[in-house]
């Protein structure tokens, strides 16, 4: 009697553990997916189901940082726009899916992917070794510079002078991966403090209050951000490495992959990825092909 009450009762731990357990909330839908649970059996069958996956569910969701302006942030309405965002629609529009944008702790963006809760990373994703190792990366669509930013009164007017000064940089993000590289080793030892943030807006703002001496991002975000807030910063002209921006996938998921390249390539060609970059850039700085 006593086992089968203990049975009884790991069975109810068990199954009101699994319910507790759910998707982070999204722009365009709320509530669990029971969809995201099973994903594709690739792992069964050997095949790659992921465009079909997405096709059955009917809707492709793409886990971003939405603080990372032009690619994807809250507008005024508390609305996720951006480049990044107008590019997926479109892509979509094409796989004739819906877009679901959701927000993730960028920390932990690759175990939103390989948890399911997420399809895509798309949000100024810079591509890597590192990331093309776990992942599934598209073909870069956009050159970008991992650079220094700092207040236009500052005495630092190249990466010599901030020897002993103290940077700033957002956490997980591809500015810390770089200046992680073994390549950078020697030019990291020479900086005094490395403070993290959770986003480039309150770094930037630590650069402003003189906590910092610069701040490390992507130039693409720097300069957007720096013209939108009208802050006396500049980006020096010399970069710690040069940059691309991809899309990240799940290990394998190359059919979707494909499909999404492919549906950027169209765009490309039609003039849909000109006029976008148009929008937020004011002119076409892509590199579809």
């Amino acid at each position: 009697m006593k086992k089968k009450i203990t049975c009884v009762i790991l069975t109810a731990l068990l199954v009101l553990g699994l319910t507790a357990c759910g998707t982070k909330g999204n722009d365009k839908v709320s509530g669990s997916d029971s969809s995201l649970v099973n994903g594709n059996n690739e792992a069964t069958t050997g095949e790659d189901n992921s465009l079909q996956y997405i096709k059955d569910r009917g809707k492709f969701i793409l886990g971003l940082d939405d603080k990372f302006p032009p690619m994807g942030f809250r507008n005024d309405n508390d609305e996720i726009v951006g480049f990044d965002i107008d590019l997926a629609q479109a892509v979509c529009d094409k796989l004739g899916v819906e877009l679901v944008v959701q927000t993730v702790e960028w920390d932990a963006k690759e175990m939103e992917l390989s948890t399911k809760n997420i399809d895509c990373i798309w949000n100024g994703f810079s591509i890597t070794d590192e990331r093309k190792e776990a992942l599934t990366m598209t073909e870069p669509y956009l050159e970008n510079t991992i650079s220094m930013v700092v207040r236009k009164d500052s005495d630092v007017k190249s990466m010599a002078d901030l020897a002993g000064k103290n940077i700033a940089l957002q956490a997980g993000s591809a500015a810390e991966e770089t200046l992680d590289a073994d390549s950078n080793k020697e030019f990291k030892d020479s900086l005094g403090e490395i403070k993290q943030f959770s986003d480039y807006a309150t770094a930037l703002m630590d650069l402003e209050t003189k906590n910092s001496d610069a701040v490390l991002m992507d130039s693409v975000v720097a300069k957007y951000m720096i013209g939108e807030l009208g802050k006396d910063f500049v980006v020096l002209d010399e970069a710690l490495a040069a940059d691309e921006y991809g899309i990240g996938f799940r290990k394998g998921d190359q059919a979707l992959a494909d499909a999404v390249s492919n549906a950027l390539s169209e765009l490309k060609a039609e003039g849909k990825v000109k006029e976008i970059a148009e929008k937020w850039f004011g002119e076409d700085i892509t590199k579809i092909q």
